[in-house]
């Protein structure tokens, strides 16, 4: 199927975007696609290096006649979110993603698609390997694990990089150039608790499944009111259990931090007198689901499974906290910027819970444009699982980048884009985590924009990326590196 990708134009973008999903690059697992890299980089004759945490910098010299215009960095990250349908069989340490085109638009069978931030790593090397792209001196910057820690631009030291520019490609509406971002913390609650021995004699064990979720990127849509399949849970069980005694056995939902969740399950204990009822409250909790997030999550359903009877379950007391407090972390929207029309300012994220086997484990993303609010709003997430018993751990810190709309790059790319498409780009800060924010802080002159191709869905399954929008950034990106100014 990923014929058909290659097939596509501009050619040398899509073979490379091809040649990248063909070899796994799970975040934190960038050892293979990073090897490919270099040894490409090596056989295109380019000066190539690696730093100390794995990042990769290849230099080209400015074709003829640009050699007196700044240099600039092209910047994008290698890894990838791996997500997939739970019914699809995958292994993403080992497979190359199934990619197919769909009318305008490329997707993947069950899994995100890596066009995030896939199509700007091909970008740039398409640049680096061409010999008839006018471009000034180019610093082409792979970074490693932005999607679950951003340790890649976290780890690049100052001094490694000579450009005076930066250009990041890692954004997902082409009709906007990107100023800003929101930083983040990762917030990890776990605790311990006594099992209970279960009773099987009038007792049965189900598997209560939410799924169907949209999910999406925990920045770019959380201001959708998409669907948080582990909030739904909760709130099934919790409904349940003003009518009927049930007990947990365990609960699994989410994924990654950075994506919303969109399944959860839980395995609980009802007794075989009191199944009826169960099934009549889940079934009036999942009609006003349905019913509230009919328009960003239509494909959402609840369903309950028998399933093998376990030997164990949490205590009532510690259950019905434990539920209590995640239904008090707080989730999704907590404050719109004053200053930007239409920016959130600060959200959270319940990516993650692991209930079971006498261990809670619950994983949050945290971000907010504004430092001091982040840190506050996290102590709010910490406090919701304190009440539980839980302790909580901040980790994967990294700061937000502060928009500057009146800096020299940003000017330049507002003009040609009204120049070319007769209407003004949607010049913004963006309230996912770019890793422009952190680059900028050892290298606090550079100039720094964001754009890149209309990507839909990323860090879903549904991820996809339109190919006359490729073909549109392609082309803005090429006019872009031939109007970077001289050099003071």
């Amino acid at each position: 199927m990923s014929s058909q990708v290659r097939e596509l134009n501009p050619s040398d973008l899509w073979n490379r975007f091809a040649d990248l999903n063909s070899i796994p690059r799970p975040s934190k697992h960038e050892e293979k696609v990073c090897e490919w890299i270099v040894g490409w980089a090596r056989e295109k004759g380019l000066e190539v290096e690696q730093d100390k945490v794995e990042n990769i910098i290849i230099r080209k010299p400015a074709t003829a006649g640009m050699e007196d215009r700044q240099t600039v960095v092209l910047q994008s990250h290698v890894d990838m979110v791996c997500q997939k349908n739970n019914d699809t069989e995958f292994d993403f340490m080992t497979e190359g993603i199934k990619m197919y085109v769909d009318g305008d638009w490329v997707r993947a069978e069950g899994t995100t698609l890596g066009a995030d931030n896939g199509i700007g790593v091909a970008s740039i090397m398409a640049i680096l390997e061409s010999k008839n792209i006018a471009h000034p001196q180019l610093e082409a910057l792979f970074t490693i694990d932005e999607e679950t820690g951003m340790t890649g631009a976290l780890g690049l030291e100052g001094g490694l990089l000579e450009a005076s520019i930066l250009l990041n490609l890692d954004t997902e509406d082409d009709d906007e150039i990107s100023i800003g971002c929101a930083g983040g913390v990762d917030i990890t609650s776990t605790g311990t608790y006594d099992q209970e021995a279960t009773i099987k004699a009038g007792n049965s064990c189900y598997r209560l499944i939410v799924k169907g979720g949209s999910g999406g990127h925990s920045g770019m849509d959380i201001h959708k009111g998409i669907a948080n399949a582990n909030k739904l849970l909760i709130r099934v069980l919790l409904e349940a259990i003003e009518t009927v005694d049930l007990r947990i056995s365990s609960i699994i939902g989410g994924g990654l931090r950075n994506a919303i969740p969109r399944e959860a399950e839980a395995s609980i204990i009802v007794a075989d007198v009191d199944l009826a009822e169960l099934k009549s409250s889940i079934e009036d909790t999942s009609k006003e689901l349905i019913a509230e997030y009919k328009v960003t999550d239509p494909d959402l359903s609840l369903s309950l499974e028998e399933t093998e009877f376990p030997s164990n379950a949490l205590p009532e007391i510690t259950q019905n906290a434990l539920l209590l407090a995640i239904q008090a972390c707080p989730v999704g929207i907590h404050r719109m910027s004053p200053d930007i029309e239409g920016l959130v300012q600060t959200s959270n994220n319940l990516a993650r819970i692991e209930v079971g086997e006498g261990n809670v484990n619950i994983q949050c993303l945290n971000r907010s444009s504004v430092d001091s609010e982040k840190w506050d709003h996290a102590r709010s997430i910490e406090a919701a699982f304190a009440l539980a018993g839980l302790s909580s751990q901040q980790g994967g810190a990294y700061p937000g980048w502060t928009p500057n709309p009146s800096s020299d790059a940003v000017e330049m790319l507002r003009s040609l884009y009204i120049e070319k498409y007769n209407e003004d780009p949607r010049v913004l800060a963006c309230h996912a985590g770019l890793e422009c924010g952190i680059l900028g802080t050892n290298y606090p002159e550079m100039d720094m924009a964001s754009f890149g191709p209309n990507i839909r869905g990323a860090h879903s399954p549904d991820e996809c990326v339109q190919i006359s929008s490729v073909a549109k950034f392609w082309d803005f990106l090429l006019e872009a590196l031939k109007r970077i100014p001289k050099r003071a």
